[in-house]
């Protein structure tokens, strides 16, 4: 199946940019999916209010998010009950913020397009549900899941990844590797934060700093000293990292993810695609390289 250049053009924000590529990627997944006999499940783990109003966050103030980028940060769940034609059986959106989930399930509900669909709205951990999700479409082969991972941090564990091994999934995974990860990866390794970076990573601190950093050591009169420096090119590293882990849970990942950049020109995300179908991934391969141009 080829994928066709959009009849609007696809600059603006990064976040229209992400948007515009996973829905581009949704109307491609459900197209084939119909011609077989699984049911679909949409699993949107971060569906937030659906709307972003009043002040720019502490957080989008840091990674130089515009006002108006933040505002649509957040606005895929409409997009995807938007799609004509073909549906999911279940709809299932999950966000940690009580009054968010419950206002988002108020609006779609109150959309034309949400009739006769499958709706479920549900407060909590994001990790908490993905593990759920594994066992269900372990349990249950006939069932088949487009995954939506879109944090703002690195509030996704690795063990809630890793579980959906051996599962019929396909995920688009947000991953902050520009200035948050990069920021706890501090250029002389204290690594602070070490604990959040090994549960997004999934790995030991030795492993961490084996890849991030380098060790120079210097004679002086006193012995040998060790100085630690951090790699070159470190949001990059990060995304190729976590490609390398994603690739001992699907059997296809994007190898060139969609790189998305701030207001300042900076990359802050990589927008990460995996699958266990090696069609998804040329699909979207073609949807993240149109992305890329003007």
């Amino acid at each position: 199946m080829e994928v066709h250049e959009p009849k609007a053009p696809w600059g603006g924000s990064w976040t229209e940019k992400k948007l515009q590529a996973f829905i581009k990627y949704v109307k491609a997944y459900l197209t084939i999916m119909n011609k077989y006999p699984w049911k679909t499940i949409y699993f949107d783990g971060f569906a937030g209010s659906g709307n972003r109003t009043g002040e720019t966050s502490d957080l989008a103030v840091q990674l130089s998010i515009l006002p108006q980028e933040e505002k649509v940060y957040q606005g895929a769940a409409e997009r995807v009950l938007d799609i004509e034609g073909y549906s999911f059986d279940f709809y299932y959106f999950i966000d940690q913020d009580k009054g968010a989930i419950d206002s988002l399930e108020a609006y779609l509900k109150s959309l034309p397009q949400s009739k006769g669909k499958n709706l479920r709205f549900l407060q909590g951990d994001c990790n908490e549900y993905l593990n759920k999700l594994a066992q269900a479409l372990k349990k249950t082969p006939s069932y088949a899941a487009l995954v939506f991972l879109d944090p703002f941090g690195m509030q996704i564990n690795w063990d809630a990844i890793s579980n959906l091994k051996d599962t019929r999934s396909d995920v688009w995974i947000l991953v902050p590797t520009g200035v948050i990860i990069n920021r706890l990866l501090d250029r002389k390794g204290a690594l602070k934060n070490i604990k959040k970076l090994e549960r997004f990573f999934g790995m030991e601190e030795t492993e961490i700093r084996d890849y991030f950093y380098r060790i120079e050591k210097k004679p002086t009169l006193f012995g040998e000293t060790e100085t630690s420096f951090k790699v070159t090119n470190a949001v990059e590293q990060i995304a190729n990292l976590y490609i390398k882990r994603l690739e001992e849970v699907w059997s296809h990942v994007s190898p060139t993810p969609l790189r998305l950049l701030n207001s300042r020109n900076f990359p802050i995300f990589h927008f990460v695609f995996a699958s266990n179908n090696a069609t998804a991934l040329k699909i979207a391969s073609q949807i993240i390289d149109k992305s890329k141009k003007p």
